[in-house]
């Protein structure tokens, strides 16, 4: 883990630029999901400022650091070595040093092994520093016309289907738009799966290459989608957005009259009463009052 020489500078439009000291801590920076231009200039001198700079794949980081003129030898940090690798880091932090953790694209933790090292230097009291920028999840929502108020983010669904299937019920009264992480391969298999699970008239999009040329929202209810994707051969990365659940319609007032004189038939008023609000969701008060004035003719 060694820096080249002026490895602290960083090129835009041509104009070389410094960067600036930075505080010994972990960085957690955030890259482009796919257009490079999204980079931001805080990013751009975190990274190229950074005593070490540790990323997922360093092919794909060399290719931001080239566009940029970043002189950076960058540090492999990933699934499979992230215990060995991880300890290295904290090493390094331990002594002082300035470490920028990036993920191959968006915000590092977000589905990868970087929260193993941010938990470990919160242990031992290392100051964690966010860089903020691209996120798939936050870009999909804001381009898919879904409500955004709250959102859960429930990473990728498991590859088998049973387990798919169980996932999305544990997550079908979240009353909040879900956003999943699905491979293309997947796509046609996970949209059937949540039209049944979820219902089909659940609204949905499909976000695909986000950021990118062929950047794509493909917006429906979960059957349509799941019809339109049937047999479809899909490419690109994806990010499945399904909004909350519907509201249910009101009871008829003559379904809601039909069913407190059932009730009434075999149980007392209140109680009679409180089972209708719980199979209507209706006030059990104006329930009562109800079947009190159909009982006083």
């Amino acid at each position: 883990m060694t820096m080249d020489d002026n490895s602290n500078r960083f090129e835009i439009a041509g104009h070389s630029i410094e960067a600036r000291p930075l505080s010994p801590a972990l960085y957690l920076v955030a890259t482009p999901i796919g257009n490079l231009g999204d980079i931001t200039i805080r990013a751009l001198e975190t990274i190229a400022g950074a005593d070490i700079l540790a990323c997922e794949d360093t092919r794909v980081t060399r290719k931001l650091l080239d566009r940029f003129a970043i002189r950076k030898r960058p540090y492999a940090y990933h699934e499979h070595n992230a215990e060995k690798a991880g300890e290295k880091l904290m090493e390094a932090l331990r002594a002082g040093k300035t470490v920028a953790l990036v993920s191959d694209a968006g915000t590092p933790l977000v589905s990868d092994p970087g929260y193993r090292l941010a938990q470990h230097a919160i242990e031992e009291g290392i100051a964690v520093v966010p860089i903020p920028g691209a996120s798939a999840p936050l870009a999909a929502l804001v381009g898919a016309g879904l409500p955004s108020d709250a959102f859960l983010f429930a990473g990728f669904l498991p590859s088998k289907d049973k387990a798919r299937r169980d996932r999305l019920a544990e997550l079908a009264e979240v009353p909040a738009t879900l956003a999943f992480f699905e491979s293309p391969h997947r796509i046609a298999a996970t949209l059937e799966a949540a039209a049944d699970v979820l219902g089909g008239e659940r609204p949905a999009a499909v976000c695909r290459e986000l950021t990118k040329t062929h950047e794509t929202f493909r917006r429906g209810t979960l059957m349509d989608l799941a019809e339109s994707y049937r047999g479809e051969t899909v490419k690109g990365e994806i990010v499945l957005l399904i909004g909350p659940p519907l509201a249910e319609a009101a009871p008829e007032a003559g379904d809601v009259a039909a069913l407190l004189e059932a009730l009434a038939a075999d149980m007392p008023t209140a109680k009679a009463a409180a089972e209708a609000a719980r199979q209507t969701g209706l006030p059990r008060k104006d329930l009562y009052r109800q079947l009190l004035a159909m009982k006083n003719g």
